[in-house]
């Protein structure tokens, strides 16, 4: 029985190292990336998702069209909302993206998601992948990208989280062996640590960021970490005006809470599963994950979303429309200066700082004893109107 157990287990690695080897082929062949300028209409798809996802969408949709009225109006820009990423509606085509949902979004240059329903054990659903890793995969989302920033504290700081690689991209094709032995596997190829790593330093050189944090835990995983690692020093020296330093994910998560210590990092860069601890933890110094957004940046497509789960247990108890929709409007922030509208995008990320952070008129606290998603959008398309945004803001932050 030992030889056809390990017989077994070698064809099915044999499969996994075919499949992993075309992707670096496909990655191997290089694509522009698109020019928002040169596109109209840009295509912009709003998901809902599931659970809360759909009510913290329509609010994050009413104020991206505030913001972007103007091109609503001439035609430059489209919305559309897609529907259909409902964990039961995947459930029951039991499909991570259903076939025609996945055609949909395909159609749009960018979207603005809600969260989904990951299923777990003891879940009343199929054990279907996550919907967030599917689309990362098919629309070659490969940079994941989240902003946190606390003023008060000195805190500034951009992640760069590599998207299509490391621990979750093989999250649902680990093997149970035997009864005994389960493996799970790990992939760190050059092209996507290298495409990663360089978009950090392009990030930092562009906005005149002088330092780059490579986050691995290369020291016991030493072959994909340390791959990772020495792509990282191997592009620094392409970027001689940038300082560069590396830090083991474990310290790393000590150091950005150290009041001495966090206010010295600025751009990171770092593989998929470190990338999500680490910015959960540092979007809870910003106010918690519910007021933190996240790009997901690939040549041809993006998507932003909310960091945050759907909180199914809100819906379930009526609580639904108390959910903070400040991590999907931040979300529609970066959409908005991804597509060229930077200015836009500054007032949107100034105005929630100020409502979330410092004026606090209005507090969300999940249920009826704060105020509502749709009370927060109205504080917020308020505050962007004050002619004196700018100096208010910067009257908070000094």
């Amino acid at each position: 029985m030992g030889n056809s157990v390990i017989d077994k287990a070698k064809e099915y690695f044999g499969q996994i190292v075919e499949e992993q080897l075309n992707r670096v082929e496909a990655m191997k062949k290089t694509q522009d990336w698109i020019d928002y300028s040169q596109v109209k209409p840009i295509i912009i798809g709003i998901i809902g998702g599931d659970g809360i996802g759909l009510h913290i969408a329509a609010e994050a949709r009413k104020v991206l069209e505030f913001m972007l009225q103007e091109e609503v109006k001439s035609g430059k820009v489209e919305m559309r909302n897609i529907e259909g990423l409902t964990i039961e509606n995947r459930a029951e085509q039991n499909k991570s993206i259903p076939d025609d949902v996945l055609e949909e979004i395909k159609k749009c240059h960018v979207t603005l998601k809600g969260p989904t329903t990951t299923p777990r054990k003891g879940d009343p659903w199929p054990n279907i992948e996550s919907c967030n890793v599917s689309m990362r995969r098919y629309l070659d989302l490969f940079a994941n990208v989240r902003p946190v920033k606390v003023p008060k504290d000195g805190i500034d700081w951009m992640f760069f989280r590599e998207n299509t690689e490391g621990a979750y991209i093989m999250g649902s094709k680990g093997i149970n062996v035997t009864e005994d032995l389960a493996i799970d596997f790990k992939v760190i190829t050059s092209q996507g640590a290298e495409r990663i790593i360089r978009l950090a330093f392009d990030y930092a050189k562009k906005n005149n960021i002088n330092r780059v944090t490579i986050v691995t835990k290369a020291n016991v995983v030493k072959t994909s970490d340390g791959k990772f690692l020495d792509i990282g020093y191997k592009i620094a020296k392409e970027y001689p005006e940038i300082e560069v330093d590396d830090w083991y994910i474990d310290i790393m998560t000590a150091k950005i809470i150290d009041p001495k210590r966090r206010t010295q990092f600025k751009v990171v860069v770092l593989p998929n599963l470190y990338g999500d601890i680490l910015t959960d933890e540092a979007a809870e110094l910003q106010g918690g994950v519910g007021t933190a957004g996240s790009a997901n940046i690939g040549k041809q497509y993006a998507m932003f979303e909310a960091i945050h789960g759907s909180a199914p247990r809100m819906v379930k108890e009526g609580r639904a429309q108390y959910a903070d929709p400040s991590s999907m409007i931040r979300a529609a922030s970066m959409l908005i200066n991804h597509i060229g509208y930077p200015d836009r995008a500054k007032n949107l990320e100034m105005a929630l700082d100020i409502c979330g952070q410092y004026e606090k008129k209005l507090v969300l606290t999940g249920r009826d004893t704060g105020a509502t998603g749709a009370e927060l959008a109205e504080y917020l398309m308020e505050t962007i109107q004050d002619p004196n945004l700018k100096e208010k803001w910067e009257g908070f932050t000094k």
